[in-house]
């Protein structure tokens, strides 16, 4: 018992300590009222004339939440459209929103990686998934966010990428609420197809996947490697390796 204890401070415990202290150090913890949520500039202005796009983002959340977790969300742009079309899983209110900030907005003064990029023809193909994906997503309605262990943000994220078929992507292993699981929903497929996890309602789970890896998770918290391309994932620093 005790080496398992000092196994699971080693792996879990001290990369989230770490990560804490670098987070405080650098002042990544701003308030909503004063954060910067514009544009962080990954997006060109939307044309008419540009072809059919699809990203899915996640940022950093704020204050001491960012030290273990990230916000993602969706965007979307038809061919021939002239503007982008975001959707966001949030706390307060309906949580389903759509085009409630920026397509490529900072969160809370966080600048927004890229997780999934399509374009073209592509992004066509997903875009008609995408939109009846959002639109069934079951937890939509008053009081049914929890921020942890889900569902939340990247609970509907993972929902609507696990409806995407062929997709070779996996949310990053600090997209707490990624592996939530409804109780009847034990053993399930990877959202990329290409495995299969095991989760106790999100509070502890494995994942086997050859697009997500090796993952363990305590409490939202994720542990693991990439095998396809080489990292580490570790508590509150996220994916290290090969981006």
């Amino acid at each position: 018992m005790r080496r398992l204890l000092l196994l699971l401070a080693i792996v879990f415990l001290l990369p989230l300590a770490t990560h804490a202290l670098w987070w405080t150090v650098k002042g990544g913890a701003a308030d909503w009222s004063v954060a910067d949520w514009s544009s962080a500039g990954l997006l060109a202005p939307a044309r008419s004339s540009e072809p059919a796009l699809v990203r899915v983002y996640a940022a950093r959340v704020g204050r001491w939440r960012g030290i273990f977790a990230h916000h993602s969300w969706i965007v979307i742009k038809e061919a021939g459209a002239a503007r982008y079309t975001r959707y966001d899983v949030v706390g307060w209110g309906l949580p389903v929103r759509t085009d409630g900030w920026a397509a490529d907005g900072r969160w809370f003064g966080n600048t927004p990686e890229t997780v999934l990029a399509l374009d073209g023809a592509a992004a066509e193909r997903a875009i008609p998934a995408i939109r009846a994906a959002v639109a069934a997503y079951p937890h939509r309605g008053l009081g049914s966010y929890r921020a942890w262990p889900g569902p939340n943000s990247n609970t509907f994220t993972a929902y609507v990428l696990a409806r995407l078929p062929g997709l070779e992507t996996a949310l990053p292993p600090t997209a707490l609420g990624k592996d939530w699981t409804p109780p009847d929903g034990f053993l399930a497929r990877t959202p990329s197809g290409t495995g299969f996890r095991l989760s106790l309602g999100g509070y502890a789970g494995l994942t086997l996947g050859w697009v997500e890896g090796i993952e363990v998770s305590l409490l939202g918290l994720v542990a693991g490697i990439d095998l396809r391309r080489p990292a580490l994932k570790l508590p509150g620093w996220g994916r290290i390796g090969v981006a």
